[in-house]
């Protein structure tokens, strides 16, 4: 029986398999879904969990090459949130682009995480390094 690190067997299946370049989303609550992209739905609640809950877990044992977001998160959220989500991604690289790009580029990714964050396009694709 695992004792730490991320507990949910379909979430760990999804990480387990992506390799090198590949791409897995998180995603907020309202994300669309794509019925040819494996989901693993954890949301609960409103913001539970949250994707800087689900970064922070993941960051633990993955490897982020870069993270993609839709430049729309920059406008419509306060500067506190901005500056919670730079603090949680620290140095790894952010590549901000227009959310109708941003959402071409599901369709390639191995998963998507869904999350209960109301944040305002919350959403990430992490690229595996």
């Amino acid at each position: 029986m695992l004792k730490c690190g991320i507990l949910n067997p379909a979430l760990n299946s999804l990480l387990s398999r992506v390799r090198h370049t590949n791409t897995v989303v998180i995603a907020d609550r309202g994300f669309p879904s794509w019925p040819q992209v494996e989901t693993v739905d954890i949301s609960l609640v409103d913001d539970t969990p949250r994707v800087l809950e689900v970064l922070t877990a993941i960051k633990a044992n993955f490897v982020i090459g870069k993270i993609v977001m839709a430049e729309e998160f920059q406008g419509v959220n306060s500067a506190s949130t901005v500056e919670m989500f730079k603090a949680c991604i620290g140095d790894i690289q952010v590549v901000y682009e227009p959310h109708d790009i941003f959402k071409r580029r599901v369709p390639g990714a191995v998963g998507v995480i869904r999350t209960g964050d109301t944040t305002q396009y919350a959403n990430m694709i992490l690229e595996s390094a």
